[in-house]
């Protein structure tokens, strides 16, 4: 239930950065307006399983967090049904803020933890909104492919963080005695890097080289692989960190 729950903010703390990041004079008002419906979803589903969670966290009444984030997005969305860009990138702003405290708040007992939960959440939520948003282009064609190519590139230097964190705690953890790993964790470590520190950079650069042609519809579509590769190595990640 927790890791589910960790997994609901994570995502949607990406999700609204990467709504914050993206140009609202390139994109139509209706993708911010939508994409704010799934982070509405996300909140609120993690703030109900944090509610009915009979472990909670370390912080009492944290379910309320996420359930202001679901608030804040349902009037994101309306501010955008309206067209009013300035108070829904605000919200989105808020949404952001507020996803990220709850996924700290799971972390309390570990600095490194929360961290490498923060960018977990932004790989995830920056690949599935360049996907969501190269998907747009069926609904405006005439939209320029720069706001595309710029998530594309925030999708990748999120993943460039991420990366650069797992190598240090990988030579922080030298001196560390190797114990043998059983089938199951071997499974979980190969996810974890053919899926999301090998294979989903190289599936953002080849939709950002399509890009190049230009082709959105054949850059989504390897959009849509590369988002399967970040949430199978991010849950396999939470997997690992979770322990047996």
């Amino acid at each position: 239930m927790m890791l589910l729950t960790d997994f609901l903010c994570r995502f949607g703390w990406g999700l609204s950065l990467a709504l914050v990041l993206t140009p609202a004079r390139l994109v139509p008002a209706g993708f911010f307006r939508v994409n704010l419906l799934v982070v509405l979803g996300l909140a609120t589903l993690a703030a109900l399983l944090e509610w009915t969670s009979p472990s909670g966290t370390l912080v009492e009444r944290a379910w309320l967090v996420p359930a202001a984030a679901a608030v804040g997005a349902w009037l994101g969305s309306i501010a955008w049904l309206a067209e009013r860009s300035r108070p829904g990138i605000v919200l989105c702003v808020v949404c952001a803020l507020l996803l990220a405290a709850a996924t700290c708040m799971l972390h309390l007992e570990s600095l490194e933890q929360g961290v490498s939960a923060l960018l977990s959440g932004l790989v995830v939520g920056l690949t599935v909104h360049a996907m969501l948003l190269g998907h747009w282009y069926l609904n405006a064609p005439g939209m320029r492919v720069d706001a595309l190519r710029r998530m594309i590139d925030s999708a990748l230097a999120a993943w460039f963080l991420q990366a650069a964190v797992v190598l240090i705690s990988l030579a922080l953890a030298t001196a560390t005695p190797i114990r043998p790993a059983n089938p199951a964790t071997l499974a979980m470590v190969s996810l974890r890097w053919l899926a999301g520190l090998v294979g989903l950079p190289i599936l953002l650069l080849l939709s950002r080289k399509t890009l190049d042609i230009p082709n959105t519809q054949s850059a989504t579509g390897i959009l849509y692989v590369a988002c399967l590769a970040a949430i199978v190595g991010e849950l396999a990640a939470q997997l690992l960190q979770a322990g047996p």
